[in-house]
């Protein structure tokens, strides 16, 4: 571009940039002002998600804290659930609000309904721990059916390190179940190491090997 020498150039050539990319300009900060508007606002709506799901997981967390629930009680929960896996589908309060239907479903004596439950929760879930979980409870209610090899494959399939001592202690049971006696001890004792290890209290698991007549040596033994 030639030098400018006068300033009455320099406002002709300003003038003639203006008319030229002035719209351009003004649209581009005007879209950057809508971009920045729509990601506080989509921030905002996070939040208020968040928190609209964490206040529904703690009123379902109260409701059924209690060892015994009323038809009505049991209602809403159930009810709550829904809503909260319908509307925070993908949120860990999900997750943990259909183990909690599980749960529910058991204290129904609906069965089927809580393997189905826990099983949408392996099958959706992406977080390993909440699978783990899923996992465990699952492979009880198996146990529970009648298909203790079942329960062993359910095992296999995955449950994280953090829930060692607990998959120990259902695999001890799916053993008892086939009538492997020295497996279900093999196990149960192995449960009890891990959880003394990590400062885990594992209660009936004891018993389970007094009922077989064995003793848990324990890690300082």
């Amino acid at each position: 571009m030639a030098e400018l020498r006068t300033e009455e150039e320099q406002l002709d050539a300003l003038k003639r940039w203006w008319k030229e990319n002035g719209m351009a300009l003004i649209a581009g900060v005007a879209i950057a002002a809508a971009g920045i508007f729509g990601w506080n606002a989509w921030q905002n709506y996070q939040e208020n998600q968040a928190s609209a799901a964490s206040a529904r997981y703690q009123h379902l967390i109260n409701l059924t804290a209690g060892t015994q629930l009323d038809d009505a009680s049991l209602s809403e929960a159930r009810e709550l659930v829904i809503e909260i896996t319908d509307n925070h589908g993908k949120t860990l309060y999900a997750d943990l609000a259909r183990l909690i239907d599980a749960r529910l479903a058991v204290a129904q004596e609906d069965l089927a309904d809580a393997r189905a439950t826990l099983e949408a929760v392996i099958d959706a879930s992406n977080r390993d721990y909440v699978k783990g979980l899923a996992r465990l409870r699952l492979a009880r209610l198996q146990v529970d059916d009648g298909e203790a090899e079942a329960a062993l494959a359910t095992l296999e399939a995955g449950v994280p390190d953090a829930l060692a001592a607990q998959r120990a202690d259902v695999r001890g049971d799916a053993h008892y179940a086939l009538g492997r006696e020295s497996d279900a001890g093999t196990a149960w004792r192995e449960a009890l190491d891990l959880a003394e290890g990590r400062g885990q209290q594992l209660y009936g698991v004891q018993l389970k090997l007094d009922n077989l007549g064995l003793q848990h040596q324990g890690l300082d033994s």
